[in-house]
């Protein structure tokens, strides 16, 4: 396998990214328009890593009829930059859609057109970024006693490469979670590879799902595996009564302002903790109320007309999922009487959310100079900034990984414009005083 090791002369990027999803995508579009307004010598140089091979964002829930769950002026620019180019109302024009999604009334496109959008920006800073390569490590560089530069090691088809940064910008997403001892295999999914999975089953004939959870993705799955499998039954599981609806009214969705960032990082950890259990009906398991409403009209048509095939057993969890070649034997546990149902399901889906990635996992030696709080968690300052000690000279910002700190937008679309804004005018800061003390 070949190595590639930078030298003393070897080019120095301002910022690598790791990970190009969205947040990092966003990122990438506000350097690239810092860069066209400024001289050559204020440029910031940057490069983007992407294990992987093209751009891609929650692939296998992009479902037809799907919809997104903010609205299209909360994308990569509009917030941060109203005129920019990178806009969603650009990408329309660009398309020939703009009028038609006018006259559509909807501040809430398909998310396969917002994931056409997000394909759209991506390639217009594609010179930004390397796909199909993962990021396998990051070395300090150390020069008098201090971290000057970090080696971030990245691995390809090519075998490994090292590349310098002066910062990182840290966006890895978010990464399927499956209740503990619960594995994924050919029949039992998770809702992240919905699409992919069923295209697997096509010229068979399941008979029954099962699908556990109850926020808005298991919905979204009862509902189209309902509709693309009219012979099977679909039983939802959750220990709810039903599905709860989010709560988008224009009060509780302040909770997503970019001035809610600064209030949630300024009030005391209880004040935070009340925050978080006061608003999150506005994002965790919950679900849309037309969806809701939908699925309840489906329920109670087939009760009528006695062709029942949409079963919710709630108030209830399932408490084990045996997979055999064949089949996936499951109990379904009444959280009421503790009465036990066995049910036997071609597939089991488990739409059971994410769960952040280590932010600082890769970083190796460099995650023992990162500091952190009394609870273990990593100290974030308000510029996304991971604190560090006095030797590390390095900016370690984190795209991700901050709800602790930041609040409830920390990996949602809602405030993403601004965040990269405010992590840009960190890096042009920090470098104008390093210019300063270099002086």
């Amino acid at each position: 396998m070949s190595q590639v090791l930078p030298g003393d002369a070897a080019p120095v990027h301002d910022v690598i990214g790791i990970g190009f999803g969205p947040s990092n995508v966003a990122m990438a579009i506000a350097l690239s328009e810092h860069n066209a307004r400024v001289g050559r010598q204020e440029t910031v140089t940057a490069h983007f890593f992407e294990q992987q091979p093209r751009f891609g964002w929650h692939r296998g829930m992009l479902i037809d009829d799907a919809t997104m769950q903010v609205s299209f002026l909360k994308d990569l620019v509009t917030l941060r930059n109203p005129t920019s180019e990178f806009s969603f109302l650009c990408y329309l024009k660009s398309k020939g859609r703009l009028t038609d999604f006018i006259n559509h009334k909807s501040l809430f496109p398909l998310r396969v057109e917002f994931h056409d959008y997000f394909e759209w920006a991506a390639a217009k800073v594609d010179d930004m970024v390397s796909y199909g390569y993962e990021v396998v490590g990051v070395t300090p560089v150390v020069r008098d006693g201090a971290v000057e530069y970090l080696d971030v090691t990245v691995r390809s088809g090519e075998g490994l490469a090292v590349h310098r940064a002066r910062n990182l910008v840290i966006g890895t997403g978010l990464r399927p979670r499956m209740p503990e001892g619960v594995e994924r295999g050919d029949r039992v999914w998770h809702t992240s590879e919905l699409l992919s999975r069923v295209k697997e089953l096509e010229g068979t004939s399941p008979s029954r799902f099962v699908v556990v959870g109850a926020g808005q993705s298991a919905a979204e799955n009862v509902a189209y595996l309902h509709r693309c499998f009219p012979e099977a039954e679909i039983c939802a599981v959750f220990s709810r009564y039903g599905y709860s609806p989010a709560d988008d009214s224009g009060f509780a969705n302040r909770i997503f302002d970019p001035t809610a960032v600064d209030d949630y990082f300024a009030a005391p950890e209880d004040v935070k903790n009340r925050l978080m259990d006061y608003h999150g009906n506005t994002n965790y398991s919950v679900v849309d109320i037309d969806l809701i409403d939908d699925l309840y009209r489906q329920m109670y048509q087939e009760k009528v007309l006695g062709t029942e095939r949409l079963r919710f057993l709630n108030v209830s969890r399932l408490v084990d999922a045996k997979e055999t070649p064949d089949t996936v034997h499951t109990t379904v546990r009444s959280l009421v009487t503790g009465e036990e149902t066995s049910l036997d399901a071609d597939v089991v889906v488990f739409a059971t959310g994410y769960s952040p990635s280590d932010p600082l996992g890769l970083l190796g030696q460099v995650a023992e100079r990162c500091l952190r709080d009394e609870e273990g968690r990593v100290r974030v300052g308000r510029d996304y900034r991971v604190a560090t000690d006095l030797d590390l000279r390095c900016g370690i910002y984190l795209q991700g990984g901050t709800e602790h700190t930041h609040g409830i937008t920390s990996s949602l679309l809602s405030n993403t414009a601004i965040r990269v804004g405010e992590i840009l005018d960190s890096l042009l800061d920090r470098s104008a005083e390093s210019v300063v003390e270099r002086g």
